[in-house]
């Protein structure tokens, strides 16, 4: 597709959903009226760049609602999010692309109660299509820890089954079980995931609107953890004895070490295995009860990986470390503006990944402009497998701003900065600047 396409594709997000009203889950609120202004729910402050990512269902409902008519107390819900965004390298980057590109995402979602529907407590089955269009914006800048989530593998063009399982809560959400096609990332190392809080003047969506790759996978797992857009099939199981500590593992189709992009393929029983474990433990700091969160994982890759006429192991092992923590409110129990910073961290041993080491962090400022803007910084550095690239490290910097424009609909400015590319040794230092359009509907 080219870039004129791209554009245009873009500049046709700018119309607005027609009928499409608040976000759904202001409805489990309590009513507008009896809320003070600067205390209006928090559903639209500090959006993921990519909410199918970071939640089990990606949407509002309102497509279902106000295109399929779907009753308000209906088992069944139907949303989506329509992404799109521009790059541009106006510094640096590999000449051997063209400095423009664009990427288009559409992800449409349905839910279905099985509570509502036949009685079945805490029983939920979903489904996804994803639709992408796009080019390897990644390979403009030669950035491999990924400057735009967007775009990932080839094929930039690509319609799949995104995911389809059957998630079943018991004993109280004491023990949830998801099984089917389904997102890894969502469950695993996610640092985006808000914190559960139950006082709305503290909950976020999200706790960055980063766009770069590293805040949705860390990058010592690209290569082998299954996630956006080649999800794959497994079983999740999560453990919460008490509210404020978990446990979950999963084990997944592992053939994306293969190169097998398993957001289009059916599920391999080959010998090749994802599998990972994680533990975590929420908190609410101090007299603002300021939330704050740490989680350790590791995981494991079956099967025999190669770099064809480099190198060849047996499997491979890693493991992960990330948190967040709100370090200020401003208004503290009357609005959850303020500002919240996390941390990433990660290794691996193998000799066949592209990246052996990660560390991470930045901050997130919420609502200190406008009611339902956010803005953001945040840094990532690799350490790269010297087998594959000369560069030792790359570093990427990141800034955005988030404006809330109406209803589920934002727009984000983002510029970054890489100092030393790794896709090759004689790369400049890079800029680029990327404009995202968020519809969730």
């Amino acid at each position: 597709m080219t870039y004129k396409k791209q554009i245009l594709l873009f500049l046709l997000t700018l119309s607005p959903f027609v009928g499409f009203a608040e976000d759904a889950t202001v409805k489990t609120s309590p009513p507008l009226s009896k809320i003070p202004k600067e205390r209006e729910p928090p559903s639209k402050l500090g959006m993921s760049t990519n909410p199918s990512t970071v939640n089990i269902t990606t949407g509002t409902g309102d497509l279902g609602k106000y295109i399929f008519r779907i009753p308000e107390n209906s088992p069944l819900t139907v949303g989506g999010v329509l992404i799109s965004d521009g790059d541009v390298v106006f510094a640096g980057g590999n000449k051997e692309f063209s400095p423009w590109s664009g990427n288009n995402l559409l992800i449409l979602d349905a839910s279905l109660d099985f509570e509502k529907l036949i009685k079945i407590k805490g029983g939920l089955l979903g489904a996804e299509f994803l639709q992408f269009n796009g080019m390897n914006s990644n390979a403009t800048a030669g950035s491999l820890q990924g400057f735009d989530s967007m775009s990932v593998l080839p094929p930039f063009d690509r319609s799949e089954l995104y995911q389809l399982w059957y998630r079943q809560s018991l004993f109280d959400d004491l023990l949830i079980i998801r099984i089917g096609k389904t997102v890894p990332t969502l469950d695993f190392n996610n640092v985006s995931q808000p914190i559960p809080v139950q006082d709305l003047s503290r909950a976020i969506p999200s706790v960055s609107g980063l766009l770069y790759t590293p805040i949705f996978i860390n990058p010592v797992n690209i290569g082998v953890m299954p996630g956006y857009y080649n999800s794959a099939y497994g079983i999740t199981v999560n453990v919460s004895p008490v509210k404020n500590f978990y446990v979950t593992g999963g084990v997944y189709d592992g053939n994306l070490a293969r190169g097998k992009q398993l957001g289009l393929t059916g599920p391999h029983f080959n010998g090749y295995y994802f599998s990972a474990y994680e533990t975590g433990v929420n908190w609410l700091a101090g007299q603002e009860k300021k939330p704050g969160i740490m989680a350790i994982g590791a995981w494991f890759q079956t099967g025999k990986l190669s770099i064809p006429g480099v190198v060849t192991q047996q499997g491979a092992q890693g493991t992960y470390l990330f948190g967040s923590q709100r370090v200020w409110f401003h208004k503290p129990g009357i609005d959850n503006s303020g500002i919240s910073v996390f941390w990433q961290l990660g290794y691996n041993h193998a000799k066949t990944l592209p990246m052996n080491q990660f560390l991470g962090g930045g901050f997130t400022a919420f609502a200190l402009t406008r009611p339902f803007d956010s803005f953001g910084m945040g840094l990532a550095c690799s350490r790269l497998n010297h087998r594959i690239f000369s560069q030792k490290f790359e570093v990427m910097i990141q800034a955005y701003y988030q404006a809330h424009l109406f209803l589920q609909t934002y727009l984000e400015p983002v510029i970054t900065y890489i100092p030393n590319p790794g896709a090759a040794p004689h790369l400049p230092q890079t800029w680029t600047a990327t404009l995202q359009m968020i519809n969730l509907f």
